[in-house]
C-alpha cells in the first residue's frame, strides 16, 4: 500500500524482529531531529525519502490509506516510529482491516511495530514538481548569458533544478515539494570569481520579481553603473555590491523604491558624487556600508533615523565633506565609521550615556573639532578612533572604567590634561596619546 510523504510515495511494511533491529539501528541516525516533529512536515525526515531501503516483506494486507496516515502519524512527543503499545492500541480499533501474517500471530508480528520505508526506486518513480519557476530559469539563464556562460555558473544545466544552482536560493528545504510552494529564486549571489566580467545584467536580475537577496562580492570584473532597471524588485531586503569596479552615482531608487530594504552594502567600489537623501527613506533599514568609494558631499540629515534600536553607518575612505547631522544624536548606533573623510565641526551627539548599545566609533583622519572633556562615554564602548583630528580638552577619566575598551586612539589632536590611570588604560601605549597639545602622564612624559 503506498501513500505520500513530502511528495515522494512510500510503503508501509510489517516487518520482522531482525528487520526492525536494522531499522532501529537507522533510526538513532535521526531520532534527535525527529523527536518533535509531526509527519510531513519539513525537517529532517524528509531527508530520509532520499534513501532506498530493501527489506523482505513478511506478508500481510495493508491498512488503507486513511487509517495508515492516523496510525504512522507520531504526537510531538513520539518517535517518527511509534512505539508498540501505540500500534497495538491502533490496530485493536481497525482489526478488521488487517489479514494475519502467516506462521506468525498477529500479536507477535505487530509488537515489533509498524514503520514506512520511504523508497525512490526506479518502480515508485518520485512524484514532484521542477524546483525553480520557469520564469525565473529563464531569468538566470539570461543573466548567465550576459556574463559570457563563465565558469562560475557552471552548475547551471537543465539535468539541475534552478534552485539548487550554485549562488540561488529559493529559501526553505531545498527538498521541500510542497506543491503550495511557488519555488521562487528569493536569492542570487555571485561571489568571489575574477572570471565573472560585464555589467551587471539589470534586466534579466529585473524579472527575478521575488528576489530578496542580491549580492556581488569579491567580483572585480564586474563594471558600470548600477542598472536602472534593478528599480523593479520592491521585494529587495538586501543589496551587496562590494569589491567590484562598479562606477557611477548611487541611484536615488534604491531609497526610493526599496522599501523592504534592511541592508546596504556598496563598499570597495569607485562610486561617485553624492549620498542620495532618499537613503533616509526606507523604514527597516538598519546597516548601510559605503565605505571605500568617491563619494562627495555632505551626509544626509535623516539618514538611519526610521533603525529603531540598533544602527550601521560605515561611510569611511570617502571625500565627503561638511558637518556631521545633528540629527545623529537621535540615532542608536551599534557601530559608526566616519573615518578618513574631510568632516568638520561637533561629534559629540555621537556619545552620551542614552546610547546604550554603541560599541564602536571611528572618526579618525577628518578635520573635527570638540571638547572631548564634556563627553559620556556609553558602558558598552569597544573601541574608539578619534585621532587625526582638532579635538580638545582633555580624556575623561570615565575612559579607565569602560571594561570592554580594546581600542583607544587620541593621538594628533590638541588635547591637554593628564591621562587617566588606573582600570584598563594599561592595555594602550603612548602611540594612542602621542601628538597632542599638552597630554602628560603614563605613559606619556610626567606631568609637571
Amino acid at each position: 500500500m503506498s501513500s505520500f510523504f513530502c511528495g515522494y510515495p512510500f510503503q508501509v511494511l510489517l516487518l520482522d524482529a531482525q528487520q526492525f533491529a536494522v531499522l532501529l539501528l537507522m533510526n538513532r541516525i535521526v531520532e534527535g531531529r525527529s523527536r518533535t516533529r509531526h509527519l510531513g512536515q519539513e525537517d529532517t525526515n524528509c531527508r530520509m525519502r532520499r534513501l532506498i531501503v530493501l527489506f523482505k516483506a513478511v506478508g500481510a494486507k495493508l491498512l488503507p490509506s486513511e487509517q495508515l496516515a492516523n496510525l504512522i502519524t507520531p504526537s510531538p512527543s513520539t518517535y517518527i516510529y511509534p512505539h508498540t503499545h501505540i500500534v497495538q492500541d491502533k490496530l485493536r480499533q481497525n482489526r478488521s482491516e488487517v489479514e494475519m501474517v502467516r506462521a506468525i500471530g498477529p500479536l507477535l508480528l505487530l509488537a515489533h511495530v509498524l514503520v514506512f520505508v520511504v523508497s525512490i526506486a526506479a518502480a515508485a518513480a518520485p512524484v514532484r514538481r521542477p524546483r525553480c519557476d520557469a520564469g525565473d530559469r529563464a531569468a538566470l539563464l539570461a543573466v548567465k548569458a550576459a556574463f559570457n556562460n563563465a565558469s562560475y555558473f557552471q552548475s547551471w544545466t537543465p539535468d539541475i533544478a534552478c534552485c539548487h544552482w550554485y549562488g540561488v536560493d529559493c529559501g526553505g528545504d531545498d527538498y521541500d515539494y510542497d506543491p503550495t510552494d511557488g519555488d521562487r529564486v528569493l536569492s542570487l549571489a555571485i561571489i568571489r570569481d575574477d572570471n565573472v566580467t560585464g555589467g551587471i545584467p539589470g534586466d534579466a536580475i529585473a524579472r527575478l520579481t521575488r528576489l530578496q537577496e542580491l549580492m556581488f562580492f569579491k567580483v572585480p570584473g564586474v563594471t558600470g553603473p548600477i542598472p536602472a532597471a534593478l528599480a523593479t524588485l520592491t521585494a529587495l531586503r538586501e543589496l551587496t555590491i562590494s569589491r567590484t569596479a562598479l562606477s557611477g552615482s548611487i541611484p536615488s531608487f534604491i531609497g526610493d523604491k526599496f522599501t523592504a530594504l534592511q541592508s546596504l552594502d556598496l563598499s570597495f567600489n569607485s562610486l561617485t558624487g553624492a549620498i542620495p537623501a532618499s537613503l533616509a527613506k526606507p523604514p527597516k533599514l538598519i546597516s548601510i556600508d559605503l565605505s571605500r568609494n568617491q563619494l562627495t558631499g555632505s551626509i544626509p540629515r535623516l539618514l538611519l533615523s526610521k533603525a529603531g534600536q540598533q544602527a550601521f553607518l560605515t561611510l569611511s575612505h570617502n571625500n565627503l565633506s561638511g558637518r556631521i547631522p545633528a540629527a545623529f544624536g537621535a540615532v542608536n548606533f551599534v557601530q559608526i565609521d566616519l573615518s578618513r573623510n574631510q568632516l568638520t565641526g561637533d561629534a559629540s551627539m555621537l556619545f552620551g550615556s542614552g546610547k546604550k548599545e554603541l560599541g564602536s566609533v571611528y572618526l579618525s583622519r577628518n578635520a573635527l573639532s570638540f571638547d572631548m572633556s564634556e563627553l559620556r562615554l556609553p558602558e558598552r564602548l569597544s573601541f574608539l578612533d578619534v585621532s587625526h583630528n582638532a579635538i580638545r580638552g582633555g580624556i575623561p577619566a570615565q575612559v579607565a572604567n569602560l571594561s570592554n575598551l580594546q581600542l583607544l586612539n587620541v593621538s594628533y589632536n590638541r588635547m591637554c590634561g593628564e591621562v587617566p590611570t588606573g582600570g584598563n588604560m594599561a592595555r594602550f601605549d603612548a602611540y594612542c596619546f602621542q601628538h597632542n597639545k599638552c597630554l602628560c602622564g603614563a605613559p606619556l612624559a610626567a606631568c609637571h
